[in-house]
């Protein structure tokens, strides 16, 4: 099984392996999960990562959104850490650049806010 790989990567919208995107994603090494939310909607939270936390990657690439709006508070980078978590904190271009060029070369999870 390949690691997915993003494709494009347009305010509101990624395509994954052929398949599009309209809301918020994580992507794993085996599996996406769309329609991601987290409980302070512009806020990420440890708790808005469970799936991540119980199978911590090597690096975990978090994208802001187009213009960075989503907000990564210093204790929630720390408790990603803190479980042996490399994080990336970049605006959602930036982020699915990054992820490409580290999957297949590290176990890495992209959180991506595709909107603001």
């Amino acid at each position: 099984m390949s690691v997915p790989r993003i494709e494009s990567y347009h305010f509101g919208k990624i395509v994954i392996d052929g398949n599009s995107y309209s809301s918020d994603v994580i992507i794993y090494p085996d599996r996406i999960v769309d329609q991601w939310w987290r409980r302070k909607g512009h806020m990420l939270q440890p708790s808005d990562l469970g799936d991540v936390l119980g199978h911590p990657p090597e690096v975990l690439v978090i994208g802001q959104g187009s213009v960075s709006r989503m907000e990564v508070p210093v204790q929630t980078q720390t408790a990603l850490q803190q479980e042996g978590i490399e994080v990336i904190v970049q605006s959602t271009t930036r982020a699915c650049k990054t992820y490409n060029r580290l999957c297949g070369k590290r176990k890495v999870v992209a959180a991506l806010h595709l909107t603001c």
